[in-house]
């Protein structure tokens, strides 16, 4: 895997001759913050040699290697998810790749549904903490290269980035939610009883990514943020039927805010 990994980096940087600071990983619906980016390099996943591809309808499929708030990124246009049939080497494999590039921290969004009962469909949510409920993506031999065999995870989420990305938002009037995010397998949406027990062991919300993502990069002491939308609410009295078109159609309303944060925290680091 290692070597796969370096591989996969020198083709990129011998491709596009560009170091960046920062890996973002746009989620479900919010793939348009990458307008955001002035992009110098566009690689679809399908022209990188050893890279898996995106298969989920939403999710364009595209490195994009540019600046964003005056700072050099490279930006996934689609994630990797466990229920695609992904091995969590090829879930997180892109943040390990971003290792290799020179990333120094990693911005995650991702659309999800909530669980608290004072949210409502189309809130932003930062995330404080998570559960992991996911195969863990570092079972089997350490990568010592990586990151030691038992990581701390005393803290999934960098408070200084929390406390800017608040400020952020008060200072733009932007309501936001802080809680716990719960990543389960999918892709099944989740039954009134699991919404239930992601509830009872302590979720603000629940989805089917970030987490190993998340476990991955502080694995190799990558600090992280990550922003959720909630775009449906999983609380008893107020569970509906919902499609992945819904969850798109939501996340992509309430994409400017969750870019307009992202984009000033980034310019701030």
């Amino acid at each position: 895997m290692l070597q796969r990994i370096q591989r996969i980096a020198e083709h990129l940087k011998k491709t596009t001759g560009f170091t960046p600071e920062t890996g973002i990983i746009l989620g479900t619906g919010l793939s348009g913050l990458g307008k955001e980016i002035d992009v110098k390099h566009a690689i679809a996943y399908k022209d990188i040699p050893e890279f898996p591809v995106s298969t989920v309808e939403g999710h364009p499929g595209k490195l994009l290697f540019g600046h964003l708030g005056g700072k050099p990124v490279v930006a996934m246009q689609g994630r990797f998810h466990f229920y695609e049939g992904w091995d969590m080497g090829d879930v997180v494999l892109p943040v390990r790749v971003f290792k290799f590039l020179g990333i120094e921290r990693l911005f995650v969004s991702n659309a999800c549904g909530g669980t608290n009962p004072a949210f409502e469909t189309g809130d932003l949510m930062i995330l404080n903490d998570h559960i992991n409920l996911f195969p863990n993506p570092l079972i089997g031999k350490n990568i010592d290269e990586l990151g030691p065999r038992f990581p701390d995870m005393s803290e999934p989420y960098d408070h200084g980035f929390i406390a800017k990305a608040k400020a952020i938002a008060a200072k733009n009037d932007i309501p936001v939610q802080v809680g716990c995010y719960v990543g389960l397998t999918g892709p099944t949406l989740e039954t009134p009883a699991e919404y239930r027990y992601v509830r009872h062991i302590g979720g603000d919300a629940v989805g089917m990514s970030t987490v190993p993502e998340v476990i991955a990069a502080r694995h190799m002491g990558i600090p992280c943020f990550a922003m959720s939308v909630i775009t449906d609410m999983g609380v008893e009295g107020r569970i509906e039927k919902t499609t992945h078109e819904m969850v798109q159609r939501v996340a992509e309303k309430a994409e400017p805010k969750l870019t307009l944060i992202m984009r000033e925290l980034i310019a701030s680091c």
